[in-house]
């Protein structure tokens, strides 16, 4: 599955693109998708087959949606 994470400072996407490597979890950075609205307009696009309802996001993330030919669908998002 490919996913998105969005982030409130474009310190928090850098930080995460790391643990996604540590964890051997294909990541690379990029700009936020128009569809979708970031605080720092950096994202992370990462792609793996574990359950994302199971990992922990830290507070810097703001959202986390999944890419489906429908569009973008809201999986996680910071209350």
């Amino acid at each position: 599955m490919i996913y998105i994470a969005t982030f409130y400072s474009h310190f928090g996407a850098v930080r995460f693109k790391k643990e996604c490597r540590k964890e051997n979890i294909s990541a690379e950075a990029m700009p936020v998708p128009r569809d979708l609205s970031s605080s720092c307009g950096t994202c992370v696009r990462f792609e793996t087959d574990k359950k994302i309802d199971t990992f922990i996001w830290s507070q810097e993330v703001e959202q986390v949606v999944q890419i489906a030919e429908s569009g973008y669908h809201i999986l996680w998002k910071q209350m």
